[in-house]
């Protein structure tokens, strides 16, 4: 069978919003158009990719299966159609991918003033990301927080960054100066191993709201400062290192001339590497 691009897109958005009508507002179609198309590609496939109930949404074994493989396919389309037209365009671009709370602004300015010609996009990593967009073509060079598989990457170091504990205010270690890690033990811990949330917000409002806690590198934490959260330093944490990683082989003109600026730059304004005051 031919697979039809249009309806795995509109697959991806049902899977990732887990609902017939956010996914609908995010295609700018309309929700029966949608569960039609979605009923036509499951007739087309033989099998049922989804769950429906009144409340929710949920992927069949074989729809987890397809969200998996169609993620990649089209990843690569839309990486494949960009190139094409920037090679139309006769345009360079750069994409520079960060991790959350870690900013590249110095490095981009830095690098703009002495490469006018080239056009350069960033790349706000969600936190479950981590390299992936260097490795399907999404992103050129990424300002990365270990850990991470840096399998065929090439990475600079840049500097180390500790973590602290994210803890509601009403929370009983929260007039604490600091911790350890014996404080935390029976605490429950907000990760991707207890918990995938979808975004930093998601994350820092379930804590707010007293469901759980969290370790959170100081470069977030100074990012995401508000009233009903407080931010403890864990003294006996080991700090996390961050990077520059780039895909091996993919050191070209201007790759490799952004990641010689940004060395020195995102170096000299690491505000992570050492602690100082939280929010």
């Amino acid at each position: 069978m031919d697979l039809d691009l249009r309806k795995l897109r509109y697959f991806v958005a049902v899977a990732e919003h887990r609902h017939f009508g956010r996914a609908a507002q995010a295609l700018f179609i309309a929700q029966p158009v949608l569960s039609r198309q979605i009923r036509a590609f499951e007739q087309e496939l033989g099998c049922e990719l989804f769950t429906r109930s009144t409340r929710s949404v949920e992927l069949t074994p074989a729809g987890s299966r397809l969200y998996d493989e169609a993620s990649k396919i089209t990843t690569t389309v839309e990486v494949a159609l960009r190139r094409v037209y920037e090679a139309q365009r006769g345009r360079q671009r750069l994409v520079v991918a960060f991790s959350p709370g870690l900013h590249v602004s110095h490095a981009i300015r830095t690098f703009t003033a002495s490469h006018p010609e080239v056009e350069i996009d960033v790349f706000p990593l969600r936190w479950w990301e981590r390299d992936t967009p260097l490795r399907d073509g999404r992103a050129h060079v990424a300002y990365l927080r270990r850990p991470f598989d840096d399998t065929g990457l090439h990475t600079v170091p840049i500097g180390h960054e500790t973590k602290v504990a994210c803890l509601p205010v009403t929370h009983p270690l929260a007039a604490r100066s600091a911790l350890t890690s014996a404080d935390l033990d029976d605490e429950p811990i907000l990760d991707a191993r207890t918990r995938r949330t979808s975004s930093l917000e998601e994350k820092f409002e379930l804590i707010a709201s007293g469901q759980a806690v969290a370790l959170v590198p100081v470069s977030i934490a100074r990012s995401y400062s508000r009233p009903e959260l407080v931010y403890l330093p864990v003294i006996d944490t080991p700090p996390v290192e961050t990077c520059l990683a780039v895909p091996e082989g993919d050191c070209a003109d201007p790759v490799s001339d952004f990641v010689d600026i940004a060395l020195v730059t995102l170096r000299a304004h690491s505000g992570g590497a050492e602690p100082g005051p939280l929010p």
